[in-house]
């Protein structure tokens, strides 16, 4: 990050803390989360300008709800798959108006879980803007619940 995209991540961390005090960052300069709610949706706030709204499982938990059948049994891309039908009804319930409002879908699968990811490019150089794009979220998604 150049020094003058710092300045401006740090601007908008410290507009931020105020209007959400329940943000956290996971490592000094990183990107900032809260949960959304309480139905396991998460915001996050990355520093190259990136607002993402989630919502995942972990693997570990796909494989406790596998009860059919010995999980250690599935491949990894099975129990991917198997995870994307769990998350499925809480994603489609905000699906389109997230599509409808900006966000672009993506599907993240590492070894550790898979989310449904909704992100939206945001001005780092606008906190207002951000700010403004942050309480919809929490409002559409936050409340909803």
């Amino acid at each position: 990050m150049s020094d003058e995209a710092s300045t401006e991540w740090d601007a908008l961390r410290a507009s931020l803390t105020p209007a959400f005090p329940q943000l956290q960052e996971s490592e000094a300069g990183g990107a900032l989360s809260m949960e959304l709610g309480s139905d396991g949706w998460l915001l996050e706030l990355t520093p190259d300008g990136q607002l993402l709204c989630q919502y995942g499982l972990a693997i570990d938990d796909v494989m406790a709800l596998l009860s059919d059948g010995t999980p250690e049994d599935l491949g990894t891309d099975e129990i991917a798959k198997q995870a994307k039908y769990y998350i499925q009804p809480a994603v489609s319930k905000y699906r389109a108006i997230l599509l409808k409002s900006g966000f672009s879908e993506q599907t993240e699968i590492t070894d550790e879980y898979v989310a449904a990811r909704f992100e939206r490019s945001v001005d780092v150089t606008n906190p207002t803007a951000v700010q403004d794009l942050m309480r919809w979220c929490v409002r559409t998604i936050g409340v909803a619940g």
